[in-house]
């Protein structure tokens, strides 16, 4: 059925529908391995701290982290010491953009019709308070960005590309952006995207057609909070490495409320514990499945 524009979607390098198939991605990440462990709404460098040192006590590697409180909402101290404890420990870290529909003044994200601007810009002064606050990340040592917006996707890129922003500054895209099929992610990886995140609850075939259309790696929740569903796919994490690598399991978050919460110490050595279910299992059912250890983050570059 519907041949002819299956056909079509073909043509453009897409895949022609979900893959049902569950074929295996033969794509890793650049030191070979499949799969990377990222845990989102590290909002405090105390639960940082706890997260990472519960970690280690558990013996498994953290690769990455996002902020998602806002790089607005932190002192430059607390930033700094995001930063500090990155480097020391081999984590990469994303810190948000602050400026986003939530805490702008508009009155329409309120709304049950506004959630869809969801956490993007309202209006051009918004882009520029935006792009002052990645600079603010840069200044204190920063390469990793999540963006909310795909129009400030564009300019961050297009600015990097004239030097006015690092070479080397990454750009991850946040599910709150609702990107949810292949030809939406051809086009944020065709603009520059280091790694996209896609709804939450996509299922394994919807997983498979996206790696079908794309070579960046893919971020994939195997956990939420009860404010974004609260499901909880950690038997389901092998699958999403097999069919999706290079992927960055995002894991921990059903240990909190919430994503822009301020988070304690407390959960943030609940989200390791819940992280290390989660390389269990992948250890488990997917033993031939290799995990980067510490280092800088080199997503950008796919093999």
């Amino acid at each position: 059925m519907f041949d002819e524009t299956r056909k079509s979607l073909e043509k453009l390098g897409l895949p022609k529908g979900d893959l049902y198939e569950l074929t295996t991605s033969e794509k890793t990440f650049p030191d070979g391995a499949h799969f990377r462990i990222e845990v989102p709404t590290i909002n405090s460098f105390e639960a940082f701290e706890a997260l990472i040192d519960r970690a280690t006590e558990l013996g498994i590697t953290i690769n990455r982290i996002d902020e998602t409180y806002g790089i607005f909402r932190h002192t430059l101290s607390e930033l700094r010491d995001y930063c500090t404890l990155a480097k020391e420990r081999g984590v990469a870290v994303n810190l948000s953009v602050g400026p986003r529909a939530p805490y702008d003044t508009g009155a329409t994200v309120q709304t049950p019709q506004g959630v869809r601007i969801a956490y993007r810009l309202r209006g051009m002064e918004q882009v520029v308070r935006a792009v002052e606050d990645v600079k603010r990340a840069v200044s204190v040592g920063c390469r990793g960005i999540l963006v909310y917006d795909e129009g400030l996707l564009w300019v961050l890129v297009e600015m990097r590309k004239a030097g006015e922003l690092p070479a080397d500054l990454q750009y991850k895209v946040s599910a709150h952006c609702g990107h949810a099929n292949p030809a939406a992610f051809k086009v944020l990886e065709s603009m520059g995207a280091h790694t996209i995140n896609p709804v939450r609850d996509l299922q394994l075939p919807m997983l498979a057609a996206l790696r079908c259309a794309v070579d960046v790696p893919l971020d994939l929740h195997t956990d939420n909070p009860p404010a974004s569903g609260g499901f909880i796919r950690s038997y389901e994490a092998p699958e999403m490495v097999r069919v999706a690598s290079p992927v960055y399991l995002k894991t921990g978050n059903s240990a909190v409320s919430g994503h822009g919460i301020r988070t304690t110490a407390a959960e943030g050595r609940a989200m390791a514990e819940q992280a290390s279910i989660v390389v269990e299992m992948v250890h488990k059912y997917l033993p031939e499945a290799k995990q980067s250890g510490p280092g800088p983050d080199d997503a950008a570059i796919p093999v």
